[in-house]
């Protein structure tokens, strides 16, 4: 059997791991230490421009490369990473509370999983599929992190709850999608069939609820740093005189 050309955790995958965790630290602090809102503005419009380049030139070069029917049955924007990369770019330009609401929780969940994880990965430095795929999935960490720490957007109990509630939703309208075009969007159908991800390690269809569990449960823990802060300020101030 082949080795894939693509090695996870390999060289190529670390550097992307790194600039992933880097990228938003160096850019929020270049944000804050200027204290300019010009800066800040022009730092996300530029990633937000990145992104939807990267998906609107994936869109048209899967449509060249198969037709327009088979990209409506396996390449709509209709999972996780689909979703958030839509919703990160729009936090960026808007600066909108529900939709960054989405990219912190689904972002932050479903790409890092992604980055980290790449499933069916063939492509390598410098070809165009490895690019895109990491621009889409790292770009929606960067994109998120940068909301958080240079904009200082920040989710909330609430916004935690809802993202839940939209990404039910979202499997409804999956699983309509896969009823009528025979496809497997959100793996509701089917486990994906080349991944190292942890989380399918249920056969069809147990893996599904164990998904939302463990999704829920990822969810509070991307929560917990603020929850950690709210609980600490509160404290102090009950300790005050």
């Amino acid at each position: 059997m082949p080795t894939p050309r693509f090695q996870a955790f390999g060289a190529q995958h670390l550097v992307v791991i790194a600039l992933t965790l880097a990228l938003p630290v160096l850019l929020s602090l270049l944000a804050s230490r200027t204290a300019a809102e010009s800066v800040r503005r022009r730092i996300a419009h530029g990633l937000a421009g990145l992104l939807l380049a990267n998906e609107v030139v994936l869109w048209g070069y899967r449509i060249a490369e198969i037709g327009l029917m088979r990209f409506a049955q396996y390449h709509l924007p209709v999972h996780v990473c689909g979703i958030a990369v839509l919703a990160t770019a729009a936090t960026l330009l808007f600066r909108n509370q529900s939709s960054y609401e989405i990219a912190y929780f689904w972002g932050l969940v479903g790409s890092a999983n992604a980055v980290i994880t790449p499933g069916g990965m063939d492509a390598v430095f410098p070809e165009y599929r490895f690019f895109q795929y990491f621009i889409s999935h790292s770009g929606i960490v960067v994109g998120t992190l940068f909301a958080t720490w240079g904009l200082r957007m920040r989710p909330t109990l609430g916004g935690l709850l809802r993202a839940f509630v939209w990404l039910n939703a979202l499997a409804a309208v999956a699983a309509v999608l896969n009823f009528l075009l025979g496809s497997n969007y959100l793996y509701l159908c089917a486990p994906p069939g080349n991944t190292v991800s942890p989380f399918f390690f249920l056969p069809w269809p147990w893996y599904i609820p164990s998904l939302e569990l463990i999704g829920l449960s990822l969810f509070f823990v991307v929560y917990l740093p603020f929850l950690a802060t709210d609980w600490r300020s509160r404290k102090r101030s009950v300790g005050r005189p």
